[in-house]
């Protein structure tokens, strides 16, 4: 069995928000494979799926994003999944708005939800999938929880959906490839001028 946990914060109010990235790109991905993510388990809305024959768990987490880790522990326990097993895809400040970047492994780069996986797992060799949502202002602190929960600007939706599509293929196509691969097929790199 294999994981894919979209992260992002439950309710109407956060629906589009930055902060939700990994939620919508786990949308495009449900949809992709035909299901949809109804069932309520372990605080996280789940769905199975086979992909390239393999079993995977599709999953939100319903607990906040900062306490993304209990919901991903439980269902880890519960199927014995290894760490190189699961994928998170979550939204990330440091890269411009509309770009993909994967990771094999790594620290949660001050992403809390990873964070609180990596903490709750004790482990960072978790692959992820990072969306680009841009940065409030570089060094302002202060408005970075506004940021991250405002929308993004109807000038960057095209490049946004753009990574959103990106990221669900990506996590698709990493439940059967190497995550090299994965890599080199759907990085993108938005330059800060193009946000």
């Amino acid at each position: 069995m294999k994981l894919i946990v979209g992260l992002g914060n439950p309710g109407k109010e956060y629906a589009k928000t930055r902060h939700n990235s990994g939620f919508m790109a786990m949308d495009k991905l449900a949809d992709r494979c035909g299901v949809s993510l109804t069932t309520s388990k372990w605080n996280a809305l789940i769905a199975k799926t086979v992909i390239s024959g393999e079993q995977v768990l599709l999953m939100k987490p319903l607990t906040y994003m900062n306490l993304s880790g209990q919901a991903v522990a439980q269902a880890v326990h519960f199927y014995h999944i290894e760490p190189e097993d699961i994928l998170v895809i979550h939204d990330d400040m440091d890269l411009t708005t509309g770009s993909v970047r994967i990771r094999g492994k790594g620290s949660s780069g001050g992403q809390k939800g990873m964070k609180s996986i990596q903490q709750a797992l004790g482990t960072n060799d978790i692959a992820r999938i990072r969306i680009g949502v841009g940065h409030s202002r570089h060094g302002d602190h202060e408005i970075v929880p506004d940021w991250v929960l405002s929308p993004i600007p109807k000038a960057q939706q095209e490049l946004f959906e753009t990574a959103l599509t990106s990221a669900a293929d990506a996590a698709y196509s990493w439940v059967s490839g190497s995550i090299d691969d994965v890599m080199n097929r759907y990085t993108i790199r938005v330059r800060e001028s193009e946000e």
